[in-house]
């Protein structure tokens, strides 16, 4: 399997000859080794010497119960597909799980027969029975959300892996405030949405996770934050990654880095001070077009080739491409925007790499 696409998403995985690969929609859902593996890192703090029970009740292909049952003395994995649990008493021993139990159950029915429980781990199934993609946590197999009190019930920690597009106050509207939200990006994209319980403080803290950065804040902290527009791009414009445009930190970016915004709707930054630490891409600016044919000839007529966004923009970009006769790709790139004073402008610039 060194050449499936089991390899890209578990490249350790796909080094054992006689794994065996699951359905092709169990593998759409499972976590990537990255983000598994992140899921181990946040547990392993709460458990720093390690713990002695922990239940996976939606267990799937088992990447992330393999992961976080190395924490533990003892893991339970319960699925409700026998075919899985077919393939998952052949994968773990290969994959060095020892103490475990398989069980070929629902959720809602074992999950009154467990004993205490330091973690319960609950990855609902993202699909109607008809095949159809659903979002909202009372819409998922098993609904966390009626589970809930029983999952407190059982464990001391309980784990809850939800959509990345699902909203993260109609997440805890269906299921409780929960002390921590991580939002987990992989190559700038965000792929999962994490809900820790329980909740034993007034706020919520929101983990902004990357390759590249981690980002945290009290959830309250953003509504307070000081915010400075400006409709004078600088020498480097900044765009935060895509965890914490989900996060919603648009405020906070600016007070933190000392940031001046472009506008309330764009979330793009500029300052004329280099962030090195940034949590997302910066950019030096070397030109600012408006859309007048006479601003914007000289700009077309120097470049052929850039990557090209919109960031509050009233036009898509397969529509500039064709107006500009734009190619795509190349070492410069430019963002249609609006500016403060609700001017739209091209900002043409180069991304800065290593500080430069």
């Amino acid at each position: 399997m060194k050449h499936s696409p089991l390899a890209k998403k578990l490249p350790r995985w796909a080094e054992i000859d006689d794994l065996l690969a699951p359905p092709s929609i169990s593998m759409e859902q499972c976590s990537s080794e990255k983000a598994a593996l992140y899921k181990k890192q946040v547990i392993s703090q709460l458990f720093p010497k390690g713990g002695n029970k922990m239940t996976d009740l939606t267990g799937g292909f088992g990447v992330d119960f393999s992961t976080l049952s190395q924490l533990f003395e003892h893991g339970t994995y319960v699925e409700q597909s026998e075919d899985l649990c077919r393939i998952a008493r052949h994968n773990f021993p290969l994959l060095g799980i020892k103490s475990v139990d398989v069980i070929n159950g629902v959720a809602e029915e074992i999950l009154p027969t467990l004993p205490p429980q330091d973690l319960i781990y609950l990855d609902p199934a993202r699909r109607s029975d008809v095949g159809r993609k659903v979002l909202l946590v009372e819409d998922c197999t098993p609904n966390a959300a009626e589970l809930m009190p029983s999952l407190l019930e059982k464990a001391k920690h309980v784990m809850i892996k939800l959509s990345p597009m699902l909203d993260i106050t109609r997440a805890m509207q269906s299921l409780g405030p929960a002390a921590e939200v991580h939002i987990v990006a992989v190559g700038g994209e965000c792929k999962e949405l994490l809900l820790l319980y329980p909740c034993e403080k007034d706020s919520t803290k929101i983990i902004c996770h990357d390759d590249r950065y981690d980002f945290s804040f009290e959830i309250n902290a953003e509504s307070r934050a000081a915010v400075k527009y400006t409709d004078e791009v600088k020498t480097y414009l900044y765009e935060p990654g895509a965890a914490l445009l989900k996060a919603g930190a648009f405020r906070l970016m600016s007070e933190r880095f000392g940031l001046e915004k472009l506008h309330p709707n764009s979330h793009l930054y500029t300052a004329e001070h280099l962030v090195e630490d940034f949590p997302g891409r910066v950019f030096r600016v070397h030109t600012i077009s408006g859309f007048g044919k006479r601003e914007i000839r000289p700009l077309l007529a120097a470049t052929k080739q850039a990557n090209l966004a919109v960031r509050n923009f009233p036009g898509t970009v397969a529509e500039l491409r064709k107006r500009f006769k734009l190619r795509d790709g190349g070492e410069d790139y430019w963002f249609a925007t609006t500016l403060y004073n609700e001017r739209h402008v091209i900002i043409a610039t180069q991304k800065v790499v290593d500080g430069q």
